[in-house]
């Protein structure tokens, strides 16, 4: 009896995670609409059209995993999509599951972004930097490390620079 109780404990923690393939974002509907856990939606950028962008979507298997490591496999298939037209990422606008994470309101994000050409070093620079940062602040919101009024304080400040 101890041996199922921990198998299947163990296939809990191990379970798989859920993605989407990439997909059109004017073509195709978040996969947060449908949800009973809406999620917080943070615009990035907006001067790329949807139709010029492409969706992508990530969710753990379990209430255990961290945001931080379901964001990196979502950024990483991103930055794998553009890298195979020779072009990088631009993030948009990402939704993510606000905690807890608890009753199938697992960690998920979804990300909204565009293959852009390589940008030249010069100004484009202290843009990619400051996009860096707003994600960092991101990071720290989705650990509940900052409240959202800070967030999107801290947010402007930098849009503004």
């Amino acid at each position: 009896m101890k041996f199922l109780i921990l198998t299947g404990l163990v296939t809990l923690l191990t379970a798989c995670s859920t993605s989407s393939s990439i997909r059109n974002a004017g073509e195709s509907e978040s996969a947060f609409d449908d949800a009973a856990y809406k999620g917080i939606e943070t615009i990035i950028n907006s001067d790329i059209p949807d139709n010029d962008a492409y969706r992508i979507f990530h969710q753990a298997a379990t209430g255990f995993v961290s945001m931080q490591s379901i964001r990196n496999s979502a950024e990483q298939r991103a930055i794998d999509f553009c890298a195979k037209k020779s072009k990088v990422v631009k993030t948009l606008r990402e939704r993510t599951s606000k905690p807890p994470h608890i009753l199938g309101n697992f960690p998920r994000i979804e990300i909204v972004f565009a293959c852009i050409d390589g940008v030249e070093e010069g100004a484009a620079a202290s843009n990619v930097n400051k996009y860096d940062q707003i994600k960092q602040l991101k990071m720290l919101l989705d650990d509940g490390a900052l409240t959202n009024e800070e967030f999107e304080s801290e947010k402007s400040k930098l849009l503004s620079k």
